[in-house]
């Protein structure tokens, strides 16, 4: 349908909602008799009352009857309390920021008064004592108390929440009321659930209305495990349900997690907004909860703002109550059964437009105003309603809900977070102007809504039993980035090309080394939780899932996921549930294949084997197959000590061919289970080669004897079209990594790619591009570098010359057919420019004078960020000034992120250095931007020990900022310390390791092997590889 612009439409108000909502505004807090009626917080150590009723003259019967139910009536409301149950009561708050909100700022207009009767206060000391007695009791018991344990105790199921919430944004705080139906697995005394960074005012627990309520003996936070402990008078009987009330209040947090808040400027006027961010486990800090993926329920969420505003959450609005103080309550329709994790709410002033699929799914993507009238989120909406049909009719499992909002904001610690029906993107992720987009953006804008919405099948109607188990949802949606982005655009050969530079070669890098961890690892405490977000989880998961793909067939695979999916929905799996639906959907047809055999090897151990290839020399056509695991550095100590690389082993589906100068064979498969085999291989001759793992679908490295290398580089200078687009980017792939791990020769990868210049496919090039970038990065201070340079250029000049420069007017439609030749292009003009060739440095310098002068941009869109950061390189403080102004003026996000990484371009540290201290300006730079910068700043040999002081002198307030953000730390210490490479650096990095304070231990350990295996490629092979470059060149 065509795309609208509107606001919020309100539903009907009736006068039943208007007279509830005036209670709730009016600060009333007082609960009928009833279920409640019993309800306790803590109470004095006293007996009850007891009134006595002096026994008279009988007057008669009638009148003695009701003189008794008078009596009744006033004992029970002198018994009976209404006590609330602070945090107060147990004391001061405790250091994490649990406990109660003091001061003007913690108490939220009608979020109720703190606790803290004088009787109460008094119990303070009698409380610690109880607390300690039962710790005591539980020690003689030599059991760990269920607060102090990692999970939740698990003696009680959450059916259903009703949650309802009062945002204030003028001073960003917000009150809840949460009501919690419990089911009673096991009898205990002891409620333990989730609570983090929140005042608690009140609690209440009671059975269904018959029965009545339960006695609160106590309550206490246990900041360890981030729970709020309920302790009961009695035990909650078995199969029995019971309802738990919390009363609380906390603030919007000026962070990235949680319920927290961002803004943006319109007309000059800030405005501010709020939105959630709960996974993976931040539910917690915006509402009590049972905050592990395994404790599913159904959720009623209201919400009350301000009328300026509009709030969101997972649900379409059921109806909305307005008050005459300009203050109105949206109350959601209930949710499906669904994890704490992907709840959300949002309380925002924003504008959307809309779209229908063809099941009915309304599709609305809501941004700053200015943005929707210029049209910024008409592509993302549009793709989102192809995707969503492209999705049900793959999975054959409709969309599960009326309705998907997508919302853009200008700050989150993601590029996006799947929340079911509200998903929420940063707005570089989502936005885009087709003016001034380049394709790489778009690519990169398709591919993460393409992610987000995979999601809504795995991880929100599908979710991982625990953490352990996530890449169940991450490699699945990261596999179907490029499935999905093929159906939009199916000459982009995405799964089967890009797949293999983007994430199997990437993730590669990080799996080599003995730091590495399996893809699903085991997950204790929540701080263990973090950690399991990373490129394995993401980038492993999905390589091994487009492998398992290949081996069982695409339909078969299909199929088992389409029954994984129907069984397992509203509910939980665990990566064996995936095994034994997968290994039925073989034997249907005719298959029969352990899946769980096969992949719990590649699932449970670290990383992933090297196949290495040798002819036979005494019997013709016998190869031996030998495989171990890959490390780049042999020194390195293993993670598990127990184990050494010897004992790894893998079932390997090894694919293989035959080759001549004109053509080869039809693959065959082997599967290479031993750690050396003998195998037979038809038509193997001597001026024949083999090739292993075709078209890369495996994950896995193959090396060769140097006979089968020779034939190979041979092949490609002759007639490269023979391999397969995806084996040529695999070939140079491998044999860069190997030879940077000692495997082999160090001239070997450097030899391949001379072929380049005959190379007319983008993947090759990009796959050379991706693997001489670390190479440079290890070269580029010292002081031979000039050789390798000029090697590149050699590599690079024939076909920069061929292909030119993109017109101004090339990218207007954003979407060609041309897409693979203008990547090429692209590729080529980089490494030109990187490496210094001169015409490229001129019409880069051309190109930013002219903007400049004439105050138009006319350099073309796919190659902006490469001339921008040329210019910056090469020309003076003014152009940096220049584009440090653009900076600021540009309103468009993805004009906004190459100028920002074009001031990291310099050669100039003094700016340098102004541009780091700047980034930690949230006001100047945003908060996700800020690691960029460190990031590229450390990438430029000029700014490198720049970044890495900087680092260490600031990295409290950057742990501060980015501790508890999942990627985050581990991205930063990452970035400024991979290309560390001098015994000076290597010293550096571990006497700061011991010497500082908090977070990213496994970081940093990670961080230590690079750079140690950095510090080693330097004594071992550096000289070796000058030494064949000046060979060369003299040839």
């Amino acid at each position: 349908m065509a795309l609208e612009e509107k606001r919020e439409k309100r539903p009907p108000v009736t006068p039943m909602m208007i007279e509830e909502e005036a209670a709730l505004r009016n600060g009333s807090r007082g609960l009928t008799p009833g279920p409640w009626a019993e309800a306790a917080g803590p109470r004095p150590r006293t007996t009850e009352r007891h009134i006595a009723v002096h026994k008279r003259l009988v007057l008669g019967f009638a009148v003695s009857i009701l003189a008794l139910l008078a009596v009744t009536m006033i004992a029970v409301l002198l018994s009976v309390r209404f006590e609330e149950c602070g945090a107060a009561a147990d004391g001061p708050p405790r250091a994490s920021g649990n406990g109660s909100l003091s001061g003007a700022a913690r108490q939220p207009p009608g979020a109720g008064q703190p606790p803290g009767r004088p009787e109460e206060e008094a119990r303070g000391g009698e409380a610690a004592e109880e607390e300690e007695e039962e710790e005591e009791e539980w020690q003689r018991r030599q059991e760990l108390p269920p607060w102090a344990r990692p999970r939740l105790p698990g003696h009680l199921r959450p059916l259903h929440y009703n949650l309802m919430l009062s945002a204030f944004m003028e001073n960003f705080t917000f009150s809840g009321e949460v009501n919690v139906q419990l089911e009673v697995r096991n009898a205990s005394r002891y409620i333990v659930l989730h609570a983090h960074r929140m005042h608690i005012e009140a609690v209440r627990v009671a059975e269904d209305k018959l029965a009545g309520g339960v006695r609160v003996a106590r309550t206490f936070f246990y900041p360890q495990t981030q729970v709020f402990v309920v302790v009961l008078n009695r035990s909650l009987e078995v199969q029995r349900s019971y309802n738990l009330k919390i009363i609380y209040n906390a603030l919007i947090e000026n962070e990235l997690l949680g319920f927290f808040r961002s803004s943006y400027v319109l007309h000059g006027e800030r405005r501010f907004l709020a939105v959630t961010q709960f996974s993976p486990t931040h539910a917690r800090k915006a509402f009590p909860c049972f905050d592990e993926p395994i404790y599913k329920a159904t959720f009623k969420i209201s919400i009350r703002h301000q009328a300026t505003y509009l709030s969101l959450s997972n649900m379409p609005v059921e109806t909305s109550v307005f008050e005459e103080d300009g203050w109105v309550t949206d109350h959601f329709s209930q949710t499906p059964l669904m994890s704490t994790y992907y709840l959300a709410w949002a309380v925002c002033n924003f504008t959307y437009r809309e779209t229908v699929t063809k099941s009915g799914v309304v599709v609305r993507l809501y941004a700053r105003p200015d943005a929707i009238r210029r049209g910024s989120g008409d592509y993302a909406l549009n793709i989102t309603r192809s995707l969503i049909e492209f999705y049900e009719d793959y999975f054959k499992v409709p969309y599960s809900l009326p309705k998907l909002d997508l919302l853009a904001v200008p700050k989150h610690p993601y590029a996006a977070m799947e929340n079911w029906g509200l998903s929420v993107f940063v707005e570089q992720r989502i936005l885009l102007d087709p003016s001034i987009s380049s394709i790489l953006y778009l690519l990169d804008v398709t591919m993460v809504i393409v992610h987000e919405l995979c999601h809504q099948w795995f991880g929100d109607l599908v979710t991982p039993v625990w953490w352990e188990d996530v890449w169940l949802k991450e490699g699945f949606a990261h596999y179907f980035e490029f499935v999905g982005t093929d159906y939009l655009y199916p000459g982009w050969n995405m799964e089967k090309q890009r797949f293999l530079t983007d994430v199997l070669h990437e993730v590669m890098l990080l799996d080599g080394l003995a730091s590495s961890h399996p893809v699903s690892q085991e997950v204790q405490q929540a701080t263990d939780i973090d950690r399991v977000f990373d490129w394995i989880a993401y980038k492993k998961g999905a390589a091994l899932i487009r492998m398992l793909a290949n081996f069982m067939g695409h339909s078969v695979f299909q199929m088992g996921l389409q029954d994984y999916l129907t069984i397992h929905k509203y509910g939980n799996a665990a990566r064996n549930d995936l095994w034994n639906t997968l290994s039925k959907a073989l034997k249907r047809v005719g298959k029969s294949v352990n899946i769980q055999e096969v992949m719990d090897q590649w699932t449970l151990q670290m990383g992933y084997p090297v196949i290495t290839i040798l002819g036979n020399e005494t019997t013709d056509n016998i190869i031996v197959i030998s495989q171990e695991r890959f490390v780049y550095d042999s020194d390195a100590k293993p993670k598990d000590p127990s184990r050494g690389d010897n004992s790894y082993l893998w079932q390997i589906p090894l694919t293989i061919a035959v080759g001549n100068t004109s053509h080869i064979s039809s693959e065959a498969i082997i599967w290479v289970s031993n750690k050396s085999e003998h195998h037979r291989i038809p038509a193997f001759e001597e001026a024949t080669w083999l090739l292993g793992n075709i078209n890369q679908t495996g994950y896995f490295r193959v090396n060769y004897d140097i006979r089968n290398w020779r034939l190979l580089i041979n092949q490609l200078t002759r007639n490269h079209e023979v391999i397969s687009v995806s084996n040529r980017a695999g070939l140079i792939d491998d044999a860069f990594n190997l030879a940077r791990a000692g495997y082999l020769p160090q001239n070997i990868p450097l030899e391949i790619i001379r072929y380049l210049s005959e190379e007319k496919d983008f993947l090759p090039w990009h796959a050379a591009s991706r693997a001489l970038y670390p190479l440079d990065k290890l070269l580029d201070r010292t002081e031979n570098y000039n050789i390798f340079n000029e090697y590149i250029l050699r590599q690079v000049a024939s076909m920069y010359l061929k292909l030119g420069w993109p017109m101004n007017n090339l990218n207007k439609s954003l979407v060609q057919a041309s897409y693979q030749h203008e990547e090429l292009r692209r590729e080529v003009i980089m490494l030109a420019c990187s490496f210094g060739n001169k015409h490229c440095h001129q019409q880069a310098a051309t190109l930013i004078s002219d903007w400049i002068s004439s105050n138009r941009n006319r350099i073309p869109l796919n190659v902006r960020d490469i001339v921008y950061c040329t210019g910056v390189s090469l020309m003076d403080e003014d152009v940096w000034e220049f584009i440090w102004m653009k900076f600021h003026s540009t309103t468009a996000v993805s004009e906004k992120k190459i100028l920002l990484e074009a001031l990291t371009c310099s050669d100039d540290r003094n700016l340098l250095n102004r541009l780091l201290n700047l980034s930690l300006n949230s006001e100047v730079v945003l908060d996700q931007d800020a690691i960029d910068v460190i990031i590229h700043v450390a990438r430029n040999p000029h700014g490198r020990d720049l970044a890495w002081k900087f680092f260490r002198e600031k990295w409290k307030i950057l742990n501060a900022r980015y501790g508890e953000a999942l990627f985050m730390n581990s991205k930063l210490v990452s970035g400024v310390t991979e290309f560390l490479n001098t015994e000076g650096e290597l010293r550096e990095l571990k006497n700061f390791i011991k010497s500082y304070e908090g977070g990213a231990a496994v970081s940093f350990s990670r961080a230590v092997e690079t750079v140690e295996a950095n510090v080693r490629w330097q004594r071992l092979y550096k000289e070796e590889l000058f030494q064949w470059l000046r060979k060369s060149l003299t040839h």
